[in-house]
């Protein structure tokens, strides 16, 4: 007797709205907002950790929390499924992430000190190092390229196509450093050209975070707690006492660097090419609307 051919069953209709991309992608930014809202009011409500103010006890509870839902619940979101916080093979890609952010950030301070615009004047302050490091380079690169690249550069790319995430993404991730102290349209425009183009094509790269999250942790960490240059407007600290002085289209004014023609430069180079070498890999993805390479 013949066997019949087994059918699997087809997903009910509310699974096929949720798994929908632009659905998806506003179930995981509501869940990471009310987890921001959360961490605030219980940042408020803890005893103060010895040495931390408001601020660091809310980066601290926010990454965590920021994690554990991506774990438990948005890598579980969408059609196909995809857990870009894997562990297995996490190391390498943050490694390299680290040493290229600090790489590409001091080649930018070594080009600006040969045009005169960057010197170091003394020795910096290095006691409030743990704090500025969580809240200046291991927060932000986590909860934003959780965000950015791992929610809306994800399910926008599922739905339109690589070339339209990369694009609304960078525009997106410019615009919202303009609520930052001294900030300026030509920090937002450099801010979107190097490091959104730059990240992202990370992402694109590997498929995984870790890599933009290195790339962005030690961009921030090496510019503002190494060479004591202002992080995206917000001045810090830095192991050296530093001075950006002269010229704002090559200092980046009161942004700091990351609003200056040479890092606009520098760092768009390097975010080309690596999205170039995402291209080459075949990570370029079509819109659902047409054949998809996956």
């Amino acid at each position: 007797m013949a066997s019949e051919a087994i059918v699997p069953a087809d997903k009910p209709l509310w699974r096929k709205i949720v798994d929908f991309p632009l659905v998806a992608m506003l179930i995981a930014l509501a869940l990471l907002y009310a987890a921001i809202r959360a961490s605030a009011a219980m940042s408020q409500q803890i005893p103060s950790i010895p040495g931390f103010d408001p601020l660091m006890q809310f980066d601290l509870i926010c990454g965590l929390m920021f994690v554990l839902l991506y774990l438990l619940v948005i890598r579980y979101l969408g059609d196909p499924k995809r857990d870009d916080l894997r562990l297995p093979g996490s190391l390498r890609p943050l490694g390299l992430g680290l040493l290229g952010g600090f790489v590409v950030f001091s080649v930018i301070v070594a080009a600006a000190a040969v045009f005169g615009v960057y010197r170091i004047t003394g020795e910096g302050d290095a006691t409030g190092l743990p704090q500025a490091l969580i809240a200046s380079a291991i927060f932000p690169a986590i909860s934003e390229e959780m965000v950015v690249r791992g929610v809306l550069f994800r399910w926008i790319e599922h739905a339109g196509g690589s070339w339209i995430a990369l694009i609304l993404t960078s525009a997106f991730f410019g615009a919202i450093h303009l609520g930052n102290p001294n900030a300026t349209w030509i920090g937002a425009i450099g801010i979107a050209l190097e490091a959104g183009v730059m990240l992202g094509a990370a992402y694109m790269l590997t498929r995984s975070l870790w890599l933009p999250m290195g790339l962005h942790a030690a961009w921030n960490f090496t510019q503002g707690e190494v060479f004591d240059i202002p992080v995206s407007g917000t001045e810090v600290h830095g192991l050296v006492d530093a001075r950006l002085c002269c010229n704002p289209l090559l200092t980046g004014g009161g942004f700091g660097l990351e609003a200056s023609l040479i890092a606009i430069v520098i760092a768009t180079g390097f975010g080309l090419w690596l999205l170039w070498l995402a291209i080459r890999k075949g990570e370029l993805m079509r819109p659902m609307w047409v054949h998809r390479r996956r």
